[in-house]
């Protein structure tokens, strides 16, 4: 019997060239995973902000294929596979947590493999891709409640060894992104890193869910939520009022945000 987790994880997958480029920070801490986060997951559940659907959807497949979502990076990123086994039980599982907490819609996918969102890190944390994974999508029109809840459906998943990991980034405007290196970070994302470390580690979780008006320029930030979304159903799956605690925090090309969390659910809390 697989031992329960106490964690899930929000991790800022950035780039696809994560997946290669030794010059990104966040990479060395992905490819140290195992160290840091020595038991071994009976399954892992990705949300990935590159499957966004009108209803949540799970992909019910017996091995994942890689697909390379992604236009103009260099052709080695396209030669990468990453064929984890498939979740078909798990799947079925999310699916079934999911209606029974009142998302009535649940639809399968029965081709899709496993995104650049769910793939880059994961090739990273478990390079063997022998742990099974099932993908569960996200929402776009849908709001942080609406996530967080989804989250909040999934967290007994946890006891039976399940890791829970949304896959996005803290702050993505791919419009405002500057390749060259020439300048530093732009204060607007700055100040919206800053409030979702210091929100996060207060546990004001009320705030994470109604970020478009809380947070300082949100739509600076993410003038699209499906990078931002993974985040409120980590949360919700660590289960009550969970702590928060940084993994990895730095900004690059002015405002692409690889800040990244981990949740544990405290014993006898209560939901926000």
């Amino acid at each position: 019997m697989a031992l329960s987790l106490k964690e899930t994880f929000y991790i800022s997958h950035g780039s696809p060239m994560l997946a290669i480029d030794d010059s990104i920070e966040i990479r060395k801490v992905l490819k140290s995973w195992k160290n840091i986060f020595p038991q071994t997951p009976s399954a892992i559940l990705i949300i990935s902000a590159h499957w966004d659907t009108r209803v949540p959807s799970v992909n019910i497949v017996e091995r994942n294929d890689t697909i390379h979502d992604f236009y103009g990076f260099p052709k080695p990123l396209y030669q990468i596979k990453y064929p984890a086994p498939g979740a078909p039980q798990l799947a079925r599982k999310v699916r079934d947590l999911l209606q029974k907490s009142g998302f009535s819609a649940v639809e399968e996918d029965r081709r899709r493999g496993l995104d650049h969102g769910a793939w880059v890190p994961l090739m990273l944390m478990y390079p063997e891709a022998s742990i099974p994974v099932c993908q569960l999508s996200v929402q776009s029109h849908k709001d942080g409640s609406h996530h967080y809840n989804m989250g909040k459906a999934l967290s007994s998943l946890k006891d039976e060894g399940v890791l829970i990991i949304g896959s996005g980034s803290a702050v993505h405007n791919l419009r405002e992104l500057v390749r060259d290196g020439s300048t530093g970070v732009f204060p607007w994302a700055q100040e919206f890193d800053d409030w979702l470390k210091t929100t996060l580690l207060q546990r004001r979780y009320d705030d994470i869910n109604h970020w478009d008006k809380k947070a300082p320029q949100p739509k600076k930030a993410h003038p699209s939520p499906e990078h931002f979304y993974p985040l409120h159903v980590a949360i919700g799956a660590a289960g009550g009022n969970p702590t928060a605690k940084v993994v990895h925090s730095n900004i690059e090309m002015g405002c692409l945000s690889y800040s990244s969390y981990q949740f544990n659910e405290v014993p006898g809390s209560c939901s926000s």
